[in-house]
């Protein structure tokens, strides 16, 4: 099943990134939380016993394996600039400027830490820290959306990290959305894919809500 939903200026689609990104544009940056094949979804549920409502995590194989490394190139090489969250568990290439975003949590968490690689040009490591574990949470960003979820703010500051001249961004792993958000309230144009229907329908719904809240304050 395809399907595409332009919301502003983002365009979604429903589907496979290996078949629908050879098909788009190349873009000025490509942000993305690829899968990193560690079971994600089923370890949340696992480790939420009975604390966890039935339907905020579907149990789902989504994360049971990475992407090949021919794929994550071909990700990488859409854009003119990457930021691969999660690009500890890959086999990428070295780089100086690494995003490293700190939970403010230590110990309370998978990881107190987590790291992004990219290509960024010109500048060293860069950190942002973010409280966000279980209930303890910066801003006001919806729970138990995805359970690799990041938070806005941590996807904003990687989109500006990246320079002045970022206009168009994509996400072939889209997940819930929260690149397409960043995007919405950024004002960069935004191309994003995702393959899980369920996800999918939540990435429309919350960009759908960032352009609607830009249209009121307008």
């Amino acid at each position: 099943m395809s399907r595409i939903e332009t919301i502003g200026n983002a365009t979604l689609y429903l589907g496979d990134c290996r078949d629908i990104l050879p098909t788009l544009p190349k873009v000025d940056l490509v942000l993305t939380d690829p899968p990193y094949g560690i079971g994600i979804a089923r370890a949340v549920n696992r480790g939420k016993g009975n604390k966890s409502s039935p339907t905020e995590y579907a149990e789902s194989e989504w994360d049971d394996a990475p992407p090949s490394s021919e794929l994550l190139s071909a990700v990488i090489q859409h854009g003119r600039l990457a930021c691969v969250f999660g690009g500890n568990y890959f086999s990428l290439p070295p780089q100086r400027t690494w995003i490293v975003w700190d939970k403010m949590l230590r110990g309370q968490d998978m990881a107190d830490c987590e790291l992004a690689w990219t290509n960024y040009k010109g500048k060293g490591v860069r950190l942002i820290r973010h409280l966000w574990a279980g209930f303890f949470r910066d801003g006001d960003d919806p729970r138990g959306i995805h359970p690799a979820q990041k938070p806005e703010n941590v996807i904003t500051f990687a989109i500006t990290s990246a320079g002045p001249n970022v206009a168009t961004v994509a996400d072939p792993f889209m997940g819930s959305g929260t690149t397409g958000v960043a995007c919405a309230n950024l004002g960069k144009t935004f191309y994003g894919i995702e393959r899980e229907p369920k996800y999918f329908d939540i990435a429309c719904q919350r960009i759908e809500n960032a352009y609607r809240q830009e249209r009121l304050f307008a």
